[in-house]
C-alpha cells in the first residue's frame, strides 16, 4: 500500500489522476494490503520457510544479475518475495523465544485507554519499519506464538494501519496541492477507520473468533484486519466526492498555476515527471499561442502582455529545472522520446516568448497593410505546418520585392530593413509555434522528436523559419 500511495501521490501531483479517483485508489490499496496478512497467516506461519524461501531468493538473484529489462525486474520481484518469507521465518523463531518469557496478562487492557495505548504502539512500529505489512507480520508471529492475545494483536493492527499514513505524508511534503489533498484523504480514511475499529474492537474480535476461531489466532487476526478495512471503505466510499471538494477548499492551490503540476514527489519516477512537465508545457503553449494571436492581430496591451510573458518565462524556466533532475533511460523509448520532445518544445516556446517581446516589430506589423494581412492569416491557423510554410514563402517573395523597390529608389534602405525585420518576426512566430506544437504532439505518444532534416537548435536566425525544414 505504501508503494501504491507513493505512485498515486506522484500521479496526482503530475495532473495524471483527479483527486476523487486517487482517493478511491487509496481506499482500495488499504484493503489490498491486507492480503499480506493472509499470506503470512495461511502459508508463512504454517510451513517451514527455509524449504522454498532461500531457493526463491537465489533464483531471483541469478535472474536479476544475468538478465536485463523486464526479466531483470521479475528477478528482483521473485527475490524480494522470497526475502519476505525469510524475514517471517526469523520473526517466527524470535517470537517463540519471547513467548516463553512474556506473560500475556501484562498486556491486559483496561478499557479504552489500554486499547489506545496499544494502537499507539502499533503506529510506532509502522513508523519505524516504514511498512504496515511488516508490522502486521510481526504481530501475526507474536499472536501465533502466544506472546500476545488476539485482542491485543487486533489493537496493534489498528495502530499499524493508521501508521501507514506517514508514507503518504512524507511523499506529499513539498508537493503540489493535489498531492497534499490525497495525503490528507489517506490520513482521514485510515484515522476514521481506526476510530471505528477501536470503538467496535471487542465486538469485532468476538465475531471474528466465532466464525474463524477454528483457523487459529493468526487467521482470526487476518480476518479482523481485512474486515475493518472493508468496513472503512463501505463508510467512506459514498462520500468520496464530498471529501475531495472539502479538501480542495481546505488545501487551495498556491503559487503560479502553470507550475502546479511540477511536484518534487514525482521526480524519482521518470514517466510521471516527464508527463508532469509535458502537461505544464502544453498549458504554457496554449497561453503563448493565445498571446501570439492577439499580437499578430494588432491587439496590444503592454502591461498585460508583459505580465503574461513574465509568467510564461517563469513556467518554462521552472519546467527546465524540474526536468534537470530527471534521468530517462533510452531503453524505455516511449518515456525517453517524450522527454526529448518536451525539451524541444520548451526551447521553441522560450524563443517564441522572446520574439513576442519585440514590441517594435509587432507595431510595425500592425502599421504595414501587406504584413498585417499575412499576420492575420497566420493567426487563424497558428501552430500548423501549412501556416508556417505560407509565411516563409510570403517573406521570401516580399524580400525580393522590397529589395527591388529599394534599388529603384522607391523605398529608403532603413524603411526596407525595418519591414524585412517585421517580416522575419512574423516568420519566426509562425515557425516556433509550429515546431512547439509538433514536438508536443510527438511527446504525447512517445514518437521521435521530429523528421530528419529539420534543424531545432542553434542561436542563428536561419533555424527560426520554415526554411530550416527545407
Amino acid at each position: 500500500s505504501s508503494a501504491t500511495t507513493l505512485a498515486v501521490v506522484g500521479f496526482v501531483g503530475a495532473g495524471l489522476l483527479p483527486s476523487e479517483q486517487a482517493i478511491a485508489v487509496i481506499f482500495g490499496a488499504n484493503v489490498g494490503t491486507t492480503a499480506t496478512a493472509w499470506i503470512v497467516s495461511t502459508v508463512g506461519l504454517k510451513v517451514n520457510m527455509s524449504v522454498f524461501a532461500l531457493p526463491l531468493v537465489g533464483t531471483g538473484a541469478v535472474v536479476k544479475l544475468f538478465t536485463r529489462g523486464q526479466r531483470s525486474a521479475l528477478g528482483s520481484a521473485v527475490a524480494g518475495f522470497g526475502l519476505v518469507f525469510v524475514g517471517i521465518d526469523v520473526l517466527q523463531q524470535g517470537m517463540n523465544g519471547i513467548a516463553a518469557s512474556i506473560d500475556p496478562r501484562a498486556f491486559a487492557m483496561s478499557g479504552l485507554g489500554g486499547r489506545l495505548a496499544l494502537v499507539g504502539v502499533g503506529l510506532a512500529m509502522t513508523v519505524v519499519m516504514q511498512s504496515s505489512s511488516a508490522a502486521v507480520a510481526t504481530t501475526l508471529t507474536a499472536v501465533h506464538s502466544g506472546a500476545i492475545t488476539l485482542e491485543h494483536a487486533a489493537a496493534l493492527a489498528v495502530g499499524q494501519n493508521v501508521g501507514t499514513t506517514v508514507t503518504a505524508i512524507i511523499a506529499a511534503v513539498g508537493g503540489s496541492a493535489p498531492a497534499r489533498r490525497v495525503a490528507a484523504a489517506h490520513c482521514a480514511f485510515n484515522v476514521g477507520t481506526g476510530v471505528i475499529a477501536v470503538a467496535l474492537l471487542p465486538a469485532f474480535v468476538d465475531v471474528v473468533e466465532r466464525y474463524v476461531g477454528d483457523g487459529g489466532s493468526s487467521i482470526a487476526l487476518s480476518a479482523f484486519h481485512s474486515a475493518f478495512n472493508v468496513l472503512g471503505v463501505a463508510v467512506f466510499l459514498p462520500f468520496t466526492a464530498h471529501l475531495a471538494r472539502f479538501l480542495e477548499r481546505r488545501i487551495p492551490e498556491r503559487g503560479a498555476a502553470l507550475t502546479a503540476r511540477l511536484s518534487r514527489a514525482g521526480v524519482g519516477v521518470p514517466g510521471v515527471a516527464v508527463e508532469a512537465a509535458r502537461a505544464t508545457v502544453v498549458e504554457a503553449a496554449d497561453r503563448t499561442l493565445a498571446l501570439a494571436i492577439r499580437l499578430l492581430g494588432g491587439d496590444v496591451d503592454e502591461r498585460a502582455d508583459d505580465a503574461e510573458r513574465d509568467a510564461l518565462r517563469v513556467a518554462l524556466r521552472a519546467t527546465r529545472e524540474h526536468l534537470r533532475a530527471v534521468r530517462s533511460d533510452p531503453t524505455a523509448p516511449a518515456i525517453y522520446r517524450s522527454h526529448v520532445s518536451v525539451l524541444h518544445a520548451i526551447d521553441h516556446l522560450h524563443r517564441l516568448v522572446e520574439a513576442l517581446a519585440e514590441s517594435t516589430n509587432a507595431a510595425r506589423v500592425a502599421e504595414t497593410p501587406d504584413i498585417h494581412a499575412a499576420a492575420i492569416a497566420l493567426a487563424r491557423s497558428l501552430g500548423h505546418e501549412d501556416a508556417a510554410r505560407r509565411v516563409a514563402d510570403h517573406r521570401r517573395s516580399e524580400r525580393a520585392s522590397l529589395l527591388e523597390r529599394t534599388a529603384r529608389g522607391d523605398l529608403a534602405p532603413a524603411d526596407a530593413e525595418a519591414i524585412l525585420e517585421a517580416l522575419r518576426w512574423v516568420d519566426r512566430v509562425g515557425y516556433h509555434a509550429w515546431r512547439a506544437r509538433h514536438h508536443l504532439a510527438s511527446s504525447e505518444h512517445g514518437q521521435p522528436a521530429g523528421p530528419a532534416g529539420v534543424a531545432d537548435a542553434g542561436p542563428h536566425r536561419g533555424d527560426e523559419s520554415f526554411d530550416a525544414a527545407r
